[in-house]
């Protein structure tokens, strides 16, 4: 099976070769590094990798402005293919963006969404939990950090920008809305499993969602597991996006 490539641009250079060591030692392959975005933005034309992994603090332009430029280099290319001006995607697929950072306010949130971002991990996040996100991005899925999780949700909850320029298509996760309500058609959710999966949404832990519902958190969790199958998610997260997606939860 070949390795997912990937291009690693971040500036704190202690934070870098950690990364780069585990990210190895795991199998990924690591086709460069950059410790600023201009650099780093060389590197991704250079190697086209399947995933770029860019901190929002870089020293010259931000990892905002770097994702940007990724997905709009991208769409030039894909333009070009078309009109038979240029290279195309089948050579250079597209470059999925993981952004990675100790900032977890709205605004950068929404922002590095907005600009094309595909996932967003914090920089605490475990070398398994990096590892299955890189892998999510480079299947063509997302990956959101919990931390972070709420402020996705409670953006597409108001579907409507909370800033100009944001784009709510930047945040979607799995499948189209039709498919969702194929899914649910067919696996229809109990009323209790509903009412689990309104306080997922609300960002509650199973704790939370056993002490407000008068349930053991075994139980809780039963309930959780059988959302996930029901949904087809692949974690709270998935659920709770696919609920409000699809009506089950306003």
């Amino acid at each position: 099976m070949t390795p997912i490539r990937v291009v690693l641009i971040e500036d704190h250079d202690l934070t870098r070769v950690g990364m780069r060591m585990a990210l190895q030692q795991s199998g990924i392959e690591v086709a460069g590094e950059a410790a600023a975005g201009v650099e780093g933005l060389k590197l991704v034309e250079q190697h086209h990798p399947d995933v770029a992994i860019v901190d929002i603090g870089l020293p010259d332009i931000d990892g905002v402005e770097v994702t940007r430029r990724i997905k709009e280099t991208h769409a030039l290319h894909s333009n070009g293919s078309e009109n038979g001006n240029g290279s195309g995607t089948s050579e250079h697929p597209e470059t999925r963006v993981l952004i990675l950072t100790l900032r977890d306010n709205e605004q950068v949130v929404l922002a590095a969404f907005a600009a094309g971002a595909d996932s967003y991990c914090m920089k605490d996040v475990s070398s398994d939990n990096l590892l299955e996100a890189i892998q999510l991005t480079h299947s063509g899925s997302s990956w959101i950090d919990p931390a972070v999780a709420g402020v996705v949700l409670q953006q597409m909850r108001r579907n409507e920008p909370a800033q100009a320029g944001v784009v709510t298509a930047t945040v979607e996760i799995g499948a189209a809305d039709s498919e969702y309500t194929q899914i649910i058609e067919a696996y229809p959710l109990t009323e209790r499993e509903l009412e689990v999966l309104a306080q997922i949404v609300e960002g509650c832990s199973n704790a939370q969602i056993a002490e407000k519902l008068y349930i053991t958190v075994g139980t809780v969790k039963t309930h959780v597991r059988n959302i996930l199958n029901k949904l087809c998610a692949d974690d709270r997260t998935q659920a709770a996006v696919r609920a409000l997606r699809s009506g089950l939860v306003k």
